[in-house]
């Protein structure tokens, strides 16, 4: 493990130390590794704001406040990228800092591309990654201050596809070693996610990167998230623009009244414009009404919050 402090890391929290550490997401090996590509991060003029491509040795990164300040909640963050590349500032660390200044332990997870030459089974390769963070943060819930039962996940975009997936899969593992109970996260938050694989609401990259050019109905529908909802699905917080035109908003509206239909818990903000990819950069402050639906509803305490 590697640990480094942060001081003045520029969030509102109420200690100046931010401590992130970097964990090993698979100690034993990559359960369908093929093959090892080298991982590249491609800057960009705005600070902040790297983006991370062919993504072939998934890591987890551990983003906390310090440990008097941490209230048992944890969230697991999904960066999007259409299964193509992450934004792993924008829509990873940027916003486990925040989450930090309000005593939440985020983990970053940088997820691998469905890439066919380095793993045996591409589209299932992010899920697996997903599910194995769960576990290993579960694993170390007492070691880390967690309390098991308030581990969740947050997606955005593809990202949001992979959380939502997580979210209806847990009863399907990709390692059949873990049992549902402990992949099934407690709540889901999804901002602009990519919901369905199917043609007339999907986002057309990501649907090609994780299933192929010609998928067949049996993998549609397994990767469909709107389709696999049930009662037991986890509550959940949903952000998406109107005018999103990357990602239809019709992807949210669909998972929304799936899960009203199956009368999951469920919060959605939809914000008159936006567009895509806009991270936390909105004039609306969704992180701050998020939290209060995280107190509202039980996944943090309403004291232990820093807005």
């Amino acid at each position: 493990m590697i640990l480094i402090v942060l001081i003045n890391s520029g969030v509102a929290v109420s200690a100046e130390q931010v401590q992130i550490t970097g964990l090993t997401l698979y100690p034993e090996g990559i359960p369908g590794e093929i093959a090892h590509t080298p991982t590249e991060f491609q800057g960009r003029v705005v600070i902040n704001d790297r983006s991370v491509v062919a993504v072939d040795s998934p890591e987890l990164t551990m983003v906390a406040p310090p440990e008097d300040e941490r209230n048992g909640t944890a969230v697991i963050i999904l960066p999007g990228g259409g299964y193509e590349r992450l934004a792993i500032d924008k829509e990873g660390f940027n916003v486990a800092r925040r989450f930090a200044g309000a005593g939440v332990i985020a983990f970053v997870l940088k997820y691998r591309m469905p890439l066919k030459d380095i793993m045996d089974n591409p589209s299932y390769g992010p899920l697996q990654d997903a599910q194995q963070a769960i576990s290993l943060v579960r694993q170390h819930a007492k070691e880390w201050g967690i309390d098991s039962d308030r581990v969740g996940v947050m997606g955005f975009s593809a990202g949001g596809h992979l959380a939502a997936t997580l979210a209806t899969q847990f009863k399907q593992p990709v390692n059949k070693a873990y049992t549902k109970k402990i992949l099934r996260p407690d709540f889901q938050v999804l901002i602009y996610p990519v919901i369905s694989m199917k043609e007339d609401v999907t986002h057309q990259g990501s649907r090609l990167n994780l299933l192929g050019e010609s998928p067949d109905n049996r993998l549609i529908s397994t990767f469909s998230a709107q389709d696999n909802v049930t009662t037991n699905t986890p509550q959940a917080f949903i952000v998406h623009a109107n005018d999103d035109k990357a990602v239809p908003v019709g992807n949210a509206l669909q998972y929304h009244a799936a899960l009203v239909e199956k009368r999951v818990p469920v919060q959605m903000l939809l914000l008159p414009d936006g567009g895509h990819g806009f991270g936390m950069n909105h004039p609306t402050d969704w992180f701050s009404n998020m939290l209060e639906w995280m107190e509202n509803y039980g996944v943090i305490a309403a004291q232990a919050t820093n807005h």
